[in-house]
């Protein structure tokens, strides 16, 4: 049998991706000169051994320029994510502030690529400003998909960018492009993406941020990734203003960036009215706002007040998988914690930066489970499982059972690891949910981070973060066997 994956074309691809992702490593060594913090050094090798690693992949395969298949492009996804977890990986491991081991540097790469924005590191206060902003652009980049960047701006590629557009973006239905070509759709993308980064960024300068904190927090903010540049997270401004800007942004993030285009394109936010997933969106964030006040205020441990104020920014926080924190919220209820927990796992729109299962996926599974019902009532009738109006194809459908039960396995299984490597059922159970829906906090000792976990916890949860950002289906493939057959 003759494999039918494309391993030149695949292995330039990676190379000439590579050799781009090196050029990530400018703008936090220039931030190192700008503030002399003496941190210029790991940014400057990591440029030099990232382009070359490139250029050793890329050269012996340029000339290989064939069509790239749908198969190809998810090996080009996986093993670019996987390069970019490495590469990402070599300034932490060549810092000497923070000093890490091979593994934490991986772990916090992959964490930021993936917008995860779980952390092995304590004393962000007193780390050099070009790390920090390195971390910060990590989740940017990560938050939209660097291989759609790739594909907007290096058309020298040659190859057919739809493959990798699929593979890469989020969401049960991913052929629907907002313009004709898929070069034009990744810069329509990037555009709505930079745009709302920008007026982030301003919001928070303008709220009392230093225009350093701005930038940072509106990388990860518009990201929903949750990495901050303090250990106190958005709870180290003190500021009302800034929670409500930080809560707005989330909102705005956690919505499908398509919708984001059309309404610029048509200059009406009927756009938003109109979609089932938004309306739902809204609805289930709402419903998760009153459960969380409304259970702080009934046990009156603070003031009301207060209650609404953290209840509303932790129910946004969590549900659109950004993990930013404005309190010590390992002090709630054990009831609103879990419950925080658990909206998570709805996460955000599909099309959107916020990981979790999608908002699309929890209304059509619930939609099919009303069908069923509907069938052992009515066995002779043809009832359609409709999203608005129009009927859902029976394949999508089917795309999103497989899927849900591909996460529950997959969930199943690396909580089972990792409490067979000596973890509690809480501290195991919080950990997955927070790296395989991209969230970050968890609850028991993974409440302010994974540095007191084990190595073999931190590469499970790398896992997967992994999976939840590919959304599990792209990195299985690969282990099929009909995948390398013919």
């Amino acid at each position: 049998m003759t494999t039918v994956v494309q391993v030149q074309v695949v292995l330039r691809i990676i190379g000439a991706l590579s050799m781009f992702f090196s050029l990530t490593m400018i703008p936090p060594l220039a931030v190192s000169l700008f503030y002399g913090d003496g941190a210029a050094r790991p940014f400057l090798l990591g440029f030099v051994i990232i382009f070359i690693a490139g250029v050793l992949l890329w050269w012996p395969f340029r000339r290989a320029r064939r069509e790239l298949r749908v198969r190809d492009g998810f090996l080009v996804v996986v093993l670019l994510w996987l390069a970019l977890g490495l590469t990402g990986a070599v300034p932490f491991a060549l810092s000497e502030n923070p000093h890490m081991s091979f593994t934490n540097a991986v772990f916090e790469s992959l964490s930021g690529l993936t917008t995860t924005g779980a952390t092995v590191i304590t004393g962000l206060d007193d780390l050099p400003p070009s790390i920090l902003y390195y971390r910060q652009q990590l989740q940017w980049l990560g938050g939209m998909g660097i291989v759609v960047l790739a594909v907007a701006v290096l058309p020298l590629l040659h190859v057919g960018g739809m493959q990798l557009y699929r593979a890469e973006t989020p969401g049960p239905m991913k052929d629907n492009k907002l313009t004709p070509r898929i070069a034009e759709t990744a810069k329509a993308l990037w555009a709505v993406y930079l745009g709302l980064t920008v007026f982030c960024a301003l919001g928070y300068w303008g709220a009392g941020m230093t225009p350093f904190d701005a930038i940072g927090h509106a990388y990860s903010t518009i990201a929903i990734g949750g990495f901050s540049t303090h250990d106190a997270s958005i709870g180290y401004f003190q500021s009302p203003l800034i929670e409500v800007l930080a809560i707005l942004f989330m909102v705005f993030a956690g919505i499908n960036f398509a919708l984001h285009f059309e309404v610029l394109r048509h200059q009406g936010t009927k756009v938003y009215m109109e979609d089932s997933e938004v309306k739902v969106y809204f609805l289930l964030l709402g419903m998760t706002v009153v459960l969380v006040c409304g259970y702080l205020i009934w046990q009156g441990d603070q003031p009301n007040g207060e209650s609404i104020r953290q209840g509303l920014f932790q129910s946004v926080s969590f549900m659109t998988t950004s993990g930013f924190t404005s309190t010590d919220y390992s002090r709630w209820p054990v009831f609103v914690q879990v419950l925080l927990i658990f909206s998570a796992f709805i996460g955000g729109c599909a099309g959107s930066t916020a990981g979790g299962l999608k908002v699309i996926r929890i209304l059509l599974l619930y939609k099919q489970g009303v069908r069923e019902i509907l069938r052992l009532i009515h066995p002779q009738a043809e009832i359609p499982v409709k999203v608005g109006r129009v009927p859902v194809p029976t394949r999508v459908v089917e795309a999103v059972w497989g899927f849900f039960a591909l996460y529950v396995v997959s969930f199943a299984i690396i909580m089972l690891l990792m409490m067979a490597v000596g973890l509690d059922q809480i501290t195991a159970f919080s950990a997955v949910a927070a790296c395989l829906n991209n969230l970050g906090p968890g609850l028991g000792n993974v409440t302010a981070g994974f540095m007191t976990m084990p190595d073999s916890v931190k590469w499970l949860a790398c896992v997967a973060m992994l999976l939840g950002r590919l959304e599990i289906f792209t990195i299985l493939v690969l282990l099929a066997p009909a995948y390398w057959r013919s």
